[in-house]
């Protein structure tokens, strides 16, 4: 018994260390959250790709060496942040499990967010999670099948996710669902909550189009639709089985906020200053995700297959190359990601919002439609009491 005790202790031991790391997290000293774009390379050719992917490996991508040296540059950030393997379609790299084994090793937190083809058979899952790759994101835009291969530029693209989610489910790997939500397929959305629970996801994340790459042709939601989508997700997180995430969509941590103190208020509760602010959220894959809000520069960062730091994949800036400089030092020294870190450097009314350093408005976004990334999120409608 006593060795059983001993046990919960030491369980109960990690679990608190891991929620004060989260509650604690110095965004300007580390990311939270590394996306590496291992290849560009895929077989699709989504109409909102913000890669442009091709269906060829560029010459330029970082070599295997090059990956290797890379990912020990992330762990002396010292926080174990978040490792996303993505593309293109990683899995069109054939050393991408050496490399995952590698950064699982090194202290990493790695998924995984691979094209549904042929590619996501059991036996590739089965290697993803011996490699040390904690859960497999999947994209799904539609409930309907029709819709979701108009998306992806691939008839049966729906079909081979269903079958790769399969595989990795059945791998013991945990599955994500990414969603990029647009005009063309904000209609869908309601339908996909059914599918999300019949497929026991542990997340959806939604992501809100940024008109970048093959994106820019598509329609974006007006800044009054986006509002009554993520008010309607908001009523989803109250629900739903699975956590609910936004990207490209930071008022989302506005409308948690208000909803969360109308709803004490309502309930005659005290509401405290930082109420529904976004606690952070502990999954047993250890993908946690902080009690502060992440944005482009501010607690994430984006390597491209050819090594060039960017604040994300949506705001295509380059602040430095890891092949010539630490992707540490790019992160907290760069003029770029200092600015974006600092709420006081945001013009138009986001600088002026009384949000601003809870939500900070989507940097990509801002750039993508003005090219100023330190200006006013188009996508937001509210006007600051101030």
């Amino acid at each position: 018994m006593s060795g059983a005790r001993e046990a919960v202790a030491a369980a109960r031991a990690v679990r608190a260390e891991r929620d004060a790391r989260l509650e604690h997290l110095d965004f300007d000293r580390a990311p939270f959250t590394v996306a590496w774009e291992v290849t560009r390379a895929c077989a699709y050719r989504c109409l909102h790709c913000r890669a442009d992917a091709q269906p060829r490996r560029h010459p330029l991508e970082l070599t295997t060496g090059e990956g290797v040296a890379l990912i020990g540059g992330l762990e002396t950030f010292g926080t174990r942040p978040i490792l996303v393997l993505t593309g293109g379609d990683p899995l069109m790299r054939r050393d991408l499990f050496e490399l995952a084994r590698f950064a699982d090793r090194r202290g990493l937190r790695v998924s995984l967010t691979p094209t549904a083809t042929a590619l996501t058979t059991r036996e590739r899952m089965r290697e993803a999670r011996e490699a040390g790759v904690r859960r497999v994101a999947f994209s799904v835009d539609a409930a309907d099948p029709a819709v979701h291969d108009r998306f992806r530029g691939f008839e049966g693209s729906f079909t081979r996710t269903l079958r790769g989610m399969e595989n990795a489910a059945a791998e013991g790997l945990p599955l994500q669902i990414n969603t990029t939500a647009c005009r063309l397929n904000v209609d869908e959305l309601e339908r996909m909550v059914p599918l999300l629970e019949r497929w026991r996801v542990v997340q959806w994340s939604v992501f809100f189009l940024v008109p970048v790459g093959r994106g820019r042709a598509l329609p974006m939601l007006s800044a009054h639709e986006h509002e009554r989508v993520l008010g309607w997700l908001y009523d989803v997180s109250r629900e739903a089985p699975f956590d609910v995430k936004t990207t490209a969509a930071p008022q989302y941590r506005r409308i948690v906020a208000q909803r969360a103190r109308s709803e004490a208020r309502a309930a005659g509760e005290g509401v405290r200053p930082d109420a529904g602010a976004g606690a952070g959220f502990r999954f047993a894959d250890g993908l946690d995700r902080p009690a502060k809000g992440v944005n482009d520069g501010r607690g994430f960062m984006f390597i491209s297959h050819s090594g060039e730091v960017m604040p994300s994949g949506f705001l295509p800036i380059p602040a430095g190359s890891v092949r010539r400089r630490s992707p540490v030092d790019i992160y907290r020294r760069s003029s770029l990601f200092r600015q974006l870190r600092d709420p006081g450097a945001l013009t138009g009314k986001c600088g002026r919002c009384e949000f601003r350093e809870l939500c900070g408005g989507s940097r990509a976004r801002a750039y993508a439609v003005t090219g100023d990334p330190l200006a006013a999120d188009p996508s937001c409608p509210y006007e600051p009491a101030r």
